[in-house]
């Protein structure tokens, strides 16, 4: 079960590569600020996941009008999700999970997805500018995409 809608999201620093290096990526950054889209994906490279990020990147001026910040978390290393991105032409900034700890926290974990290993499920936040979890939705199957319909309408109420 997914952190609930009404409590403290907690706060992470992430890694995220970009052309300049490594660089730390923290949630609470953007307290007193943004609101933050957090869309934790199981790996890169497949194809729904690859579905939504391009869908997001594509679309990333529809969340900005609601002064929010979108953040993509996997379990993957973020060497990979840079290249990634580079084949794909993802432009929401990849956050590097890389020892869960993130994905337990946030309670997304997907145990021995395809018999592969433990990533995060496909799951999505919307978090207030004050740090309160606004949004919360697990999807039932990694195949399937959060409802981002849904999404739009709790950033526009915020």
């Amino acid at each position: 079960m997914a952190l609930a809608v009404g409590t403290k999201a907690p706060n992470f620093c992430l890694k995220r590569k970009t052309a300049q290096g490594l660089e730390d990526v923290c949630l609470s950054d953007r307290f007193g600020k943004k609101n933050t889209v957090l869309l934790f994906f199981p790996m890169a490279f497949t194809s729904v996941c690859t579905k939504e990020m391009c869908d997001v990147s594509q679309g990333l001026i529809d969340f900005q009008q609601w002064n929010a910040d979108v953040l993509g978390i996997s379990v993957d290393n973020p060497f990979a999700q840079e290249a990634w991105a580079k084949q794909e032409g993802i432009t929401v900034p990849l956050l590097s999970d890389l020892d869960k700890e993130v994905s337990a926290k946030y309670d997304v974990l997907l145990p021995k997805l395809a018999g592969i290993g433990t990533v995060a499920a496909r799951a999505a936040f919307v978090i207030d500018q004050e740090g309160i979890i606004r949004y919360s939705e697990v999807t039932p199957s990694p195949t399937e995409l959060p409802n981002f319909d849904r999404i739009r309408e709790v950033l526009a109420k915020l």
